[in-house]
């Protein structure tokens, strides 16, 4: 029986996948592993019986995963359940961005009318304030074509808009999932100077934090619409300020800092991108089948701190080791296997950083008895687990 304790509100067609007889759920404080949202681990105390941490959620910064990873606890993420949600907003932000229907609907709500008659020729007075552009055939310039990024331009080119990307980190998998209509930027710089909005969807790291300054808004050309529903910190709010005195025409995020708010052409939204039911029902389904299948095979799928690493378990006895990636390591591990009798069936180990992963599926006609013990006297072995 595996103990999870969950955190924040978890959408409940995520937990009745844990089966009541296999899963027992808030019944220990000494769970294996959790499920959380937005719940704050940085500062918390991490106990050694924790096995796993799945976010039903894509994003990470609440989890401190260098101490995680480094602890033997593997943090799963749920990239792309909320992609479509997210997706969505940014559309309806486009639209908004081209098209002053907030300001018409405002100017409505905002006066009253003795009869229909003078509303109408109100309307039809003031409507000339209100004429605005279409989104098609605008140039979108897309960093980062992710699946949120990916679904986006394909959308896009439906609306029969111009799109190029940029992503120096896009994998041959995902290159599947970019329209072929989409131009291809072979540098940022190709991108910016010549598009009507930009569209940020790039992950936050120490490299990217900041990244978007005053050497890419002074390479847009004048009245660049600029949007940001990827992190609030990829952007120096203080260029940005004075990008908005320049080639910047409107900034709309989904990250609202204190220093921006009340600016006339700064549209922020209150972290609105994954909010629908559909996408919270996406994430709590994705963070609990990825989180069963490692605690139940020790398979590793959209890890944020551990590299996905899968070997297909078809019932033979099996090991796992999280250790750190350092030369020699697997020869370390078969050999004290190879010492005590043990015969290696299959094999897989995958490296991310400083640590790494092994799986190890065992002959299960060897009747030895297996025992952790001696893998753990290995130097840089974090966590070994049985099945």
């Amino acid at each position: 029986m595996f103990h999870i304790k969950t955190y924040n509100q978890i959408a409940q067609e995520g937990l009745n996948r844990f089966e009541p007889s296999e899963y027992a759920l808030n019944a220990s404080e000494q769970a294996d592993a959790w499920v959380i949202r937005s719940h704050d681990v940085h500062e918390a105390e991490i106990p050694p019986y924790l096995l796993a941490i799945a976010r039903a959620g894509a994003g990470v910064n609440n989890l401190p995963l260098e101490r995680l990873a480094r602890q033997g606890v593997v943090v799963f993420h749920t990239p792309g359940a909320n992609a479509n949600a997210v997706k969505e907003l940014v559309l309806a932000s486009m639209l908004l961005s081209v098209r002053p229907i907030l300001q018409g609907v405002r100017w409505v709500n905002e006066h009253t009318f003795n009869s229909q008659t003078l509303l109408d020729r109100a309307m039809e007075d003031e409507k000339r304030k209100f004429v605005g552009a279409e989104l098609r055939g605008k140039k979108v310039g897309i960093v980062g074509l992710g699946a949120i990024g990916s679904a986006l331009a394909s959308d896009l080119i439906q609306l029969g808009v111009d799109v190029v990307g940029y992503d120096p980190h896009l994998s041959v998998d995902g290159a599947w999932n970019v329209s072929k209509q989409v131009k291809r930027a072979r540098h940022v710089s190709e991108l910016l100077a010549d598009i009507d909005l930009l569209s940020i969807h790039m992950p936050l790291t120490a490299d990217t934090r900041g990244i978007i300054d005053a050497s890419w808004f002074n390479q847009m050309k004048p009245r660049t619409t600029v949007l940001n529903f990827a992190r609030g910190e990829l952007v120096n709010d203080s260029d940005l300020l004075d990008a908005l005195d320049g080639n910047v025409e409107t900034y709309i995020t989904d990250f609202p800092k204190q220093q921006l708010l009340g600016h006339p052409r700064i549209v922020a939204f209150p972290h609105l991108g994954a909010s629908t039911k559909e996408s919270e029902v996406n994430c709590a389904v994705q963070a609990v089948d990825t989180l069963k299948s490692y605690l139940e095979t020790g398979n590793i799928r959209h890890s944020a701190n551990f590299p996905d690493t899968e070997l297909p378990y078809i019932g033979k006895r099996r090991l796992a080791v999280l250790h750190l990636n350092v030369p020699n390591m697997v020869g370390q591990i078969a050999s004290r296997l190879a010492e005590n009798g043990i015969n290696i069936d299959n094999m897989v180990n995958r490296s991310r950083g400083d640590v790494a992963y092994t799986l190890i599926d065992i002959d299960n006609h060897q009747n030895e008895k297996l025992s952790v013990h001696t893998l753990y006297e290995i130097e840089g072995v974090m966590r070994v687990r049985e099945f």
